[in-house]
């Protein structure tokens, strides 16, 4: 069996299909384009697909991981193409690579984000940045199916800056998983004021992979 890693974005549109609607869109997709997909054994064989890391439903992302796992070998260069041809707008694969012996999911260790919030005062960006750079500790809550989760975002913001109209910072994944909007939510609590006219926050996620000296670097590599 030949095991192949595949990198795609999000863009558009695409940002607000939830985990479960690629992964239809991309057995679909393997389909069409002919892919040779490896099938589990059992009563109810599936794909060979393995998911990594995926962004939250409503994000935009430029690093997206999946392993396939193949019958028969194929040119990684083909099966991209070959994909980029059956997805749907917005779900484009960038690269796909013999995975050798590495285990993708245990390199996806932190995450490089960029976070718009429309409404707040681009000059108050650094400010947020710092504000959030000097707290030792910054408690939210998340809603989730057993009720609400309190948890204390900033032992893993690795770093916050502003950067061309928008604040950008590097999350070391962990558990509970921050995700963009807790860092929004983190900021409304320390600074309320300079966030009290803030709109639907975007975020996108630039980069994923393993965290080298306070850098997110290329997993594929």
């Amino acid at each position: 069996m030949q095991k192949l890693d595949l990198r795609h974005v999000k863009r558009g549109t695409a940002r607000f299909a939830s985990h479960r609607d690629f992964g239809r869109a991309l057995e679909r997709a393997l389909r069409r384009a002919g892919v040779p997909m490896a099938y589990s054994s059992g009563f109810s064989p599936h794909p060979r697909i393995s998911y990594a890391g995926a962004a939250p439903t409503g994000t935009a992302s430029e690093a997206e991981y999946v392993e396939l796992g193949l019958s028969e070998r194929c040119d990684p260069d083909k099966v991209k193409d070959a994909l980029n041809r059956a997805l749907p707008p917005g779900f484009d694969v960038v690269a796909v690579v013999e995975a050798g012996g590495r285990h993708l999911p245990g390199l996806l260790q932190a995450s490089w984000w960029r976070l718009e919030l429309p409404g707040v005062e681009v000059a108050a960006l650094p400010q947020l940045a710092g504000a959030l750079t000097d707290a030792d500790q910054v408690e939210v809550v998340r809603m989730t199916k057993k009720g609400e989760r309190h948890f204390d975002v900033r032992p893993a913001l690795v770093k916050i800056w502003a950067s061309d109209g928008a604040l950008e910072f590097v999350i070391r994944h962990g558990e509970p998983l921050v995700r963009p909007d807790d860092v929004a939510k983190a900021l409304r609590i320390i600074e309320p004021e300079l966030m009290d006219d803030l709109d639907t926050p975007r975020a996108t996620r630039l980069a994923q992979g393993p965290l080298v000296a306070g850098e997110v670097g290329d997993p594929l590599k």
